[in-house]
């Protein structure tokens, strides 16, 4: 081993010594619990050869730590993590200390690679301040999945050369210095260094956008975009082309096409018949697979339309292998909605008639913003026999709709009456008509005829979560809510909008998604469970306080700087609550009171509005989870030790608190029905003003036969219903394969998740 010669980074060459070495993974294993030196160098001595570079040396090094994470083992993910962030520093800076945080950005951007705004707004001796404030020690707080996709997604750098040019805590940082630049100079260094750390810190959790882009000069950070289809030619490549703009720039799409009308329609007057809607949702997926986003994921959507679509026969196995190509599209996942009189004429065992949107006036209209006119114009149309129309057993189609869903596990559910029967929008003027990819912003939309179109209504959200797993107390959730609604609002002015559409309705609604992050972790802690019933409580108390922290900090803010301009479009202007307009059928689970003062921010909010229309929406939050090493969103684990696949390769993430907790830890797949955790979603959906993306979660071998009957996934449809849900995500199902794998099928750009 003595006669091996290294490569050093600056080309030279040298013997290997062992002892640097060492002295390396030595450091790297401070305080850490059964780890060994000695395994992680004997794994990685088998592996050096003669002229290795020393950045591979330290590569091998990580690469052997991380293999040997485990259930007995978790603090390897530390070790390796360690040894990631030394690798990192010395590939951005040649050095394992970083630069003066001035020196760094005045380089940056010199290069172009940081917004030259952070020179212009901030002085030499507030950057002294900020860079006497930075805690680089934090870096050793992540875990190695952490740290590859820092690595791989956030940190700035040059994705064809692989140059990294900063580190996580100057990311941290950064971000809180561009969100509070427009803040007065008395109070804006104070609000940076809260912002900053509440995030380092883990208690707050940044989607990928803002991770990825605050800092740099692509001003885009929104999450999600949901854009909204007329049925006019001019309105679909309205759609098509804003689709492309919002791909490039790292949004995850909604696409809203259920006002297309159904194939065979005539087109003037009879001159031509029309060709349906799978051309043009063919044209949609071009427009979403157009761009890569940079490197930093694939474009991905959701296209939403109504079962009662005279196509729906054909929509729903779009995305289904049997077919060919001519009637398939499958690159797009699809919402399919739904309300109570679909669900009525399936418990009654009656028909449902198939329409197409065009030839049945105000009916598509009313689908969202009133129900019983709804049902007054279905019920005439039905009757019309100069109408064309096909009627279908409900519960035909229904089965159509839950095997799909069961079989792809990506056709979604949207209750269009529960997204503006217990919204912040009033449904006359501001009906809700879609989601997004994720299956959690509800917003408002409104065609495009051309891109430039200012009747036209772009949604956009932009989102952040609570780190539960971090609170010591609810308490805590002041403070943060302040700051998270500070700085997603000021996100508002301080990014670009590609289309005016966007623009106007975000400086019209400024809405915003604040959701939730290692609500498994938070469960087992506090020793309650997701399928006894024990968690209820709990989960109503926590998620009554982050509502109404958010609503207090928008008030505040309102107060500040005046409510959002369309604030008289909400049902907060009329001084409803989601406290007032919730499903009944949660109290018969749950009986915990209110705690909070509802009454005094209910007159607040009258007086002085809101800053923000909206304030919650609940995100699978599959990326950042594993920044901040906590389980995803509110989903249950799958196993003690998920396995990551990520374009770096696999990676293993231990549960928090493994050692102490196992035995409190509910795995998805020992939770008996989808019930307990239908109930949590139901007691979520009573405060949260958009939606959640929750999922329906089914084992073959719990059923005769090895077969899921069903009976069981539309009495699981109906019970989401019953509870208020309004959005169902994705149906997952156990193949067999070890519990330590995660399903990462999900999301695949995610392009909406945090």
């Amino acid at each position: 081993m003595q006669d091996i010669l290294v490569t050093k980074r600056d080309g030279r060459q040298e013997k290997l010594d062992l002892e640097k070495i060492h002295r390396v993974v030595i450091w790297a294993a401070h305080g850490l619990q059964n780890v060994s030196v000695s395994q992680v160098e004997l794994k990685a001595h088998i592996q050096f050869y003669d002229g290795i570079k020393t950045a591979d040396i330290h590569e091998t090094l990580i690469k052997s730590a991380a293999d040997l994470i485990s259930e007995d083992a978790p603090d390897y993910q530390y070790l390796s993590a360690r040894l990631a962030i030394f690798h990192l520093r010395k590939r951005a800076f040649d050095s394992f200390e970083p630069p003066h945080l001035l020196t760094h950005v005045a380089k940056m951007v010199d290069a172009g690679r940081y917004d030259k705004h952070l020179i212009e707004d901030y002085s030499e001796a507030e950057f002294n301040q900020l860079n006497e404030y930075i805690d680089h020690g934090r870096d050793m707080n992540f875990s190695y999945v952490a740290v590859k996709q820092l690595e791989g997604k956030y940190l700035v750098q040059n994705r064809v050369t692989h140059e990294i040019y900063e580190s996580p805590q100057i990311l941290y940082m950064l971000v809180s210095a561009c969100l509070f630049a427009n803040y007065p100079r008395d109070t804006r260094l104070e609000y940076v260094r809260r912002f900053y750390d509440a995030c380092s810190l883990f208690k707050l959790s940044l989607p990928t956008p803002i991770m990825a882009g605050v800092r740099t000069p692509t001003r885009q950070f929104s999450s999600c975009v949901l854009i909204e289809s007329g049925d006019s030619l001019d309105s679909i490549n309205a759609t098509a082309s804003a689709i492309v703009k919002y791909v490039s720039q790292r949004a995850g799409i909604g696409i809203n096409a259920g006002r297309i009308r159904a194939l065979g329609s005539p087109i003037r007057g009879g001159e031509a018949f029309h060709t349906g809607c799978i051309p043009f949702y063919k044209y949609f997926q071009t427009a979403v697979k157009s761009c890569s986003q940079g490197g930093v994921r694939g474009g991905a959507a959701t296209l939403f339309y109504p079962l009662w679509h005279l196509e729906v026969e054909s929509l729903l196995v779009l995305k289904n292998n049997r077919g060919v190509e001519e009637n398939r599209v499958r690159h797009l996942d699809y919402g399919v909605q739904l309300n109570k009189l679909m669900y009525t004429r399936l418990i009654k065992g009656g028909d449902i008639t198939l329409f197409s949107p065009h030839e049945v006036p105000g009916l598509y209209d009313a689908f969202f913003a009133d129900q019983e006119e709804f049902e007054r114009l279905y019920v005439q149309y039905e009757q019309d026999a100069s109408i064309r129309k096909r009627t279908i057993k409900a519960v035909e189609l229904f089965g159509i709709l839950a095997s799909e869903r069961a079989s792809t596990g990506r056709i979604y559910i949207q209750n269009v009456d529960h997204c503006n029967t217990h919204s912040p929008f009033d449904p006359k003027v501001a009906p809700v008509k879609q989601s997004n990819l994720c299956l959690e912003i509800a917003l408002p939309t409104k065609p495009m005829n051309d891109v430039n179109d200012p009747e036209g209504e772009i949604a956009l959200c932009t989102l952040s979560a609570f780190n539960l797993g971090a609170l010591e107390n609810l308490d805590e959730l002041e403070n943060l809510a302040d700051l998270i609604v500070r700085a997603l609002d000021s996100l508002l002015d301080y990014q670009d909008y590609p289309i005016e559409a966007a623009r106007t309705a975000s400086m019209n609604r400024r809405t915003l998604g604040v959701g939730v992050t290692n609500f498994a972790y938070y469960l087992a802690k506090n020793g309650v469970r997701y399928s006894d019933g024990s968690a209820n409580g709990l989960v109503h108390k926590t998620f009554e306080a982050i509502q109404y922290y958010l609503l207090k900090a928008s008030n505040q803010l309102a107060k500040e700087q005046g409510p959002c301009k369309l604030f008289k479009e909400t049902n907060y202007a009329k001084g409803i609550l989601p406290t007032d307009t919730y499903k009944r059928d949660v109290d018969e689970f749950c009986d915990e009171p209110l705690h909070y003062f509802w009454e005094t921010l209910r007159e607040d909010i009258r007086e002085f509005g809101l800053r923000n229309s909206t304030l919650t929406a609940l995100m699978p939050c599959e990326t950042s989870s594993q920044i901040t090493n906590s389980t995803n969103g509110i989903e249950p684990p799958r196993g003690y030790v998920s396995v990551k696949a990520s374009k770096d390769g696999v990676m293993k993430q231990v549960v928090p608190e493994y050692a102490e907790l196992k035995d409190d830890y509910e795995l998805l797949w020992q939770i008996p029905t989808n019930e307990g955790y239908l109930q949590l979603v139901g007691i979520m959906q009573k405060f949260v003003d958009q939606s959640i993306s929750a999922n329906t979660n089914y084992d073959p071998t719990k059923f005769p036969g090895d077969k899921v009957p069903m009976k069981q996934l539309l009495k699981d449809l109906l019970t989401a219903y019953k509870y208020g849900v309004k959005t169902l995500y994705y149906h997952n199902t156990r193949d067999g394969a070890t519990d330590q794998h995660e399903d990462m099928s999900g999301c695949e750009s995610g392009a909406c998740k945090l």
